[in-house]
């Protein structure tokens, strides 16, 4: 706690000592470890085009179909930072944007990695394919995760928790990919998941 202080005084963050009731109140919860930080500024939008542009190397995405849960989109953020993805695409409706929650689980990843709100998922994927980038589906039956060519720009596409990508959506996908699992669960969590597909396309581009 000394050391978030100091750091905070150091920044010229003023610092305000509260009490346990006032200090819920702000965080909304009883789980905030005893720090709540206010910040003013908002992280810049950007857009699909201003990603793709700003890349010096062959654009890595990640496309959420109608994820709900804020915790995996969260985990998705952290494992988009660890992996050098450019940015995290989402619809607008039927999906969780980034509050406060994500925010927490993304430890930090938030604030690094780009997320993009579209009103039409479908469009996104056809000006992704306009500007050159593979539209990589991940789904169980698919080809072989391990096999398959996963360099190059590409947009890993994976679907809501318990539904998977959507018939439109999955019609747009280039190429439909599976992770095999060796055990006698039949699917993964969807952040567990994308952790996996973006792991594999930067290891191939580091091979």
């Amino acid at each position: 706690m000394r050391d978030i202080v100091a750091r905070a005084e150091t920044a010229g963050c003023p610092v305000k000592v509260v009490d346990a009731k006032r200090l819920r109140e702000m965080a909304r919860t009883e789980q905030h470890q005893g720090v709540v930080a206010i910040v003013d500024a908002a992280t810049p939008e950007l857009t699909l085009d201003e990603v793709l542009d700003a890349a010096q190397e062959p654009p890595l995405l990640l496309v959420l179909d109608g994820v709900t849960d804020p915790h995996n989109l969260g985990a998705c953020l952290r494992s988009a930072d660890a992996f050098g993805a450019h940015a995290i695409i989402i619809p607008k409706d039927r999906a969780v944007g980034v509050n406060a929650t994500v925010a927490k689980t993304a430890s930090g990843a938030a604030d690094t990695v780009p997320v993009i709100t579209v009103t039409n998922l479908a469009r996104a994927l056809r000006e992704l394919k306009a500007r050159g980038v593979w539209i990589l589906g991940a789904e169980a039956g698919g080809e072989n995760l391990f096999d398959a060519d996963v360099t190059g720009p590409l947009a890993w596409v994976l679907g809501a928790e318990g539904s998977g990508l959507r018939r439109l959506t999955r019609e747009l996908c280039d190429r439909i990919v599976g992770i095999p699992l060796a055990g006698a669960v039949e699917s993964l969590n969807v952040s567990v998941a994308a952790g996996i597909c973006l792991y594999e396309s930067r290891r191939a581009r580091t091979v």
